[in-house]
């Protein structure tokens, strides 16, 4: 880890290093500002860069080797815990790393705190051996043994192709790829990606990788044990219509896309919009002094996260001129991330997947049909728990936003775990 930085010297405090965040730390340190940069993780690189510089790719080490050479420092396993007004600049930054609390005073803050997945709630989804798509495809990059594993992918978005390539390159056996998207939405959002050719070819080649078991417009039900495998039923066909088959596997890895991680930027003060948060052209928030770029904006990958970041950094270092000139390729990437947007929408036949006894808050063990008779988050919050519990509504809080259309709306410090020790 980097000398500690006096946070009075700090320019640029670059919260998140996934590609917006190194994109945005690289931008602004070699625009000549005192630039850190923090992530909860010991490494950079975030979910799509997982463990950092070994074993990566071509284009990802080329980054990480732009970050060790910009003069930015990286300060891993160090999360912001809460956040403080100042009426002189941006506010105060509490962090807890394994040095312990500090604050840092920094003069711009650049939010690049990505995304984490959805989940949505279903007969067993909390039964062992049912992960997340994202999950899996983390603890398969750190080591996790899957040779010879019968796996089901179940959900939405691109995400699930990447794991069932990265699943079916290590060994294990894809049962299916259950899409909830219809053919007709994917393959409109096929014809999209002629603009990107790029894009094109990588999703041609992961379909290769994967053969016959993509399955458009199918989506789980619920999930049973049998002895020592699960049976997923799966569920397609137009509503009222629909067609059930049940599927033996060893996991089954669910995602329903991504969610943008705003607390930070609620607590912050950044306004939040379509749940990511809210941005001018540049990246600029509604707070002064606070830019945000990549996921947390809306979900859009790692193109789009890239340019965002190198705006977003360039814009906090006061370089705006030199910012602007990327507004062009920024746009291209937010199209292509409403395509995105459009093409796996979810389908409101998931919304009532969950019987009154499934389990949607797993922290506090509150099942839906306690959930159903309250009006707000807010009110289901006073009434039952939800939210209350280690995670503090990251797993509950999108699954009843996508299932009631409630939006969690309170951010209390500490925006993490951190021992009472250093409360005290």
């Amino acid at each position: 880890m980097a000398e500690a930085v006096n946070p009075h010297d700090v320019d640029v405090l670059v919260i998140g290093a996934g590609p917006a965040g190194i994109a945005a730390a690289c931008a602004a340190a070699e625009a000549g500002r005192a630039v850190a940069v923090i992530d909860d993780n010991p490494s950079a690189g975030g979910q799509i860069w997982r463990g950092g510089p070994a074993g990566a790719t071509p284009a990802a080490a080329a980054w990480f080797d732009r970050l060790a050479r910009s003069g930015a420092q990286r300060h891993g396993s160090t999360a912001v815990i809460d956040v403080r007004p100042c009426l002189d600049g941006p506010p105060l930054i509490r962090v807890r790393s394994p040095d312990g609390v500090a604050t840092w005073r920094p003069r711009a803050i650049v939010l690049a705190t990505g995304a984490r997945e959805r989940f949505l709630p279903f007969p067993g989804w909390t039964l062992p051996g049912v992960v997340g798509a994202g999950g899996l495809q983390a603890l398969v990059k750190q080591g996790l043994d899957v040779r010879g594993r019968r796996i089901v992918i179940a959900g939405t978005g691109p995400l699930l192709l990447a794991v069932a390539e990265l699943l079916a390159a290590k060994g294990s056996t894809v049962v299916a790829v259950a899409e909830q998207a219809s053919l007709g939405r994917l393959a409109g959002f096929a014809l999209s990606l002629f603009v990107h050719p790029g894009k094109l070819v990588q999703a041609a080649g992961i379909r290769r990788a994967i053969g016959p078991v993509l399955r458009t417009g199918t989506f789980p039900v619920a999930v049973r044990p049998d002895g020592g495998s699960l049976v997923v039923t799966l569920a397609s066909g137009r509503p009222g219509c629909e067609r059930r088959v049940e599927v033996s596997c060893d996991l089954l890895a669910c995602g329903f896309g991504l969610v943008p991680n705003v607390e930070v930027a609620r607590a912050l003060g950044c306004d939040v919009h379509r749940g990511g948060i809210a941005v001018d052209d540049l990246g600029s928030t509604t707070a002064p002094g606070v830019w945000a770029a990549g996921e947390c904006t809306g979900i859009g990958g790692i193109d789009k996260s890239l340019v965002e970041g190198r705006m977003a950094g360039l814009a906090a270092a006061g370089a705006r001129k030199a910012a602007r000139r990327l507004l062009p390729a920024a746009v291209r990437w937010r199209r292509f991330a409403e395509s995105l947007e459009r093409s796996f929408a979810l389908d409101r036949r998931l919304r009532s997947l969950a019987a009154d006894d499934t389990v949607v808050c797993r922290c506090e063990d509150v099942a839906a049909g306690r959930l159903r008779c309250h009006r707000s988050w807010r009110e289901a919050k006073l009434m039952t728990r939800i939210g209350m519990g280690p995670c503090q509504g990251r797993v509950c809080g999108p699954a009843t936003e996508a299932v009631f259309g409630w939006s969690p709306d309170d951010v209390r410090p500490p925006l993490t775990e951190v021992p009472l020790a250093d409360l005290a």
